[in-house]
């Protein structure tokens, strides 16, 4: 009974997270959207952050996912923690923070400003939803 409790709040906690983990074979609203961030107003090291969230990133996923979802900063950070875990995904702790310290800097420059042209994440069932439309 515990174990299932746990494995429950888990699921419960992480479903807005599931913006790429399981759904890279499905086709998502915000993969439809831009793939690029005009950064040449970012702060220097802002700039190099791009480049590694570039880099890192669209090795399992369309890059325009991240780039037009809207995020808490406390889900961006989770969502790339779990991100890091990802079999193959090469993400070191140094590099995982870079990405996160750019994805939040991106969120509270960029998409806070202008919250409604960007698409919030999906739930584990919103994205079978559309698995099941799309097959």
């Amino acid at each position: 009974m515990h174990k299932g409790f746990r494995t429950m709040t888990l699921v419960c906690l992480s479903a807005p997270l599931f913006l790429a983990a399981q759904s890279s074979n499905v086709t998502l609203p915000q993969d439809k959207g831009s793939d690029k961030i005009n950064v040449s107003a970012y702060p220097p090291d802002q700039q190099k952050g791009y480049k590694v969230f570039l880099d890192k990133c669209a090795k399992c996923h369309t890059i325009a996912r991240p780039i037009n979802t809207t995020m808490t900063l406390p889900e961006w950070s989770r969502y790339v923690k779990r991100m890091m875990h990802k079999p193959n995904s090469g993400i070191s702790d140094s590099q995982g923070k870079t990405i996160y310290e750019f994805l939040a800097y991106d969120e509270e420059n960029r998409k806070d400003k202008n919250p409604s042209a960007f698409s919030k994440s999906l739930s584990d069932e919103e994205i079978e939803k559309l698995k099941a439309q799309q097959h």
